[in-house]
């Protein structure tokens, strides 16, 4: 269940099918950043797919962190998007801009934390899953605006966008419990001395971000914390 996501708040009234306008997109239909857990119930997952798909597995509940951060607050940790993999074909013409490939990613650190009911009786810190950044994002948020967009879908003001898992390239920077589980095969053992392989009754999730870089003051975006009941 454990899935880290940022998302943004996109504001617009139109929909947006120009990518000339790509570059342009978070200096007028961005609002802002936040943490998102759109949970997944991955044994109603599971059983859904085949060969429909994920529905009510996903469908159930989201958590979103206490503020958004402005795009303006985050214009200091503005960055280049990665290179893609070599090999990986070029975007389609609409979801390409050489600025937004310059300045459109952002360099937020992500964390995601366990705290199961055992270590919080016992006053223990939460537990780190999970270490990420947004750098690790295949695209950017302008983006996903512009491709959710495109096929004619408008857009209104607080519309949410979650990324999706943000996963890092190694073990270390998993995004979701299945992915550290290797699907529920491999237990991870807690400071605690217990092991999880999926959440259960009492876990609490905790997700953090912070922006920081020399000459700046650091910027953290609240926890976006839930607990399963």
């Amino acid at each position: 269940m454990l899935h880290n996501s940022a998302g943004c708040s996109a504001m617009c009234c139109e929909r947006w099918l120009s990518y000339k306008l790509l570059a342009r997109l978070l200096t007028f239909l961005i609002f802002g950043v936040a943490l998102v857990n759109d949970w997944s119930a991955r044994d109603i997952q599971f059983w859904e797919m085949p060969p429909l798909g994920p529905f009510l597995g996903k469908s159930f509940g989201s958590t979103v962190s206490p503020w958004i951060i402005t795009a303006e607050a985050l214009e200091p940790f503005r960055a280049a998007q990665p290179p893609r993999p070599a090999g990986d074909p070029k975007p389609l013409p609409h979801l390409w801009a050489d600025e937004d490939q310059r300045t459109g990613a952002f360099n937020i650190e992500l964390e995601s934390f366990l705290l199961s009911p055992a270590m919080r009786e016992k006053g223990l810190p939460p537990h780190r899953m999970s270490q990420s950044n947004t750098l690790d994002l295949y695209w950017t948020l302008a983006q996903l605006v512009a491709h959710h967009t495109c096929g004619g879908c408008n857009l209104v003001p607080g519309d949410l966008f979650g990324s999706g898992t943000i996963s890092g390239p190694t073990e270390a920077g998993y995004g979701s419990l299945m992915e550290l589980s290797a699907d529920g095969s491999r237990q991870i053992r807690l400071e605690s001395g217990e092991t999880r392989t999926f959440l259960e009754d009492g876990d609490e999730v905790i997700f953090r971000a912070h922006c920081r870089r020399d000459g700046y003051a650091s910027i953290g975006f609240g926890e976006c914390r839930a607990r399963i009941v």
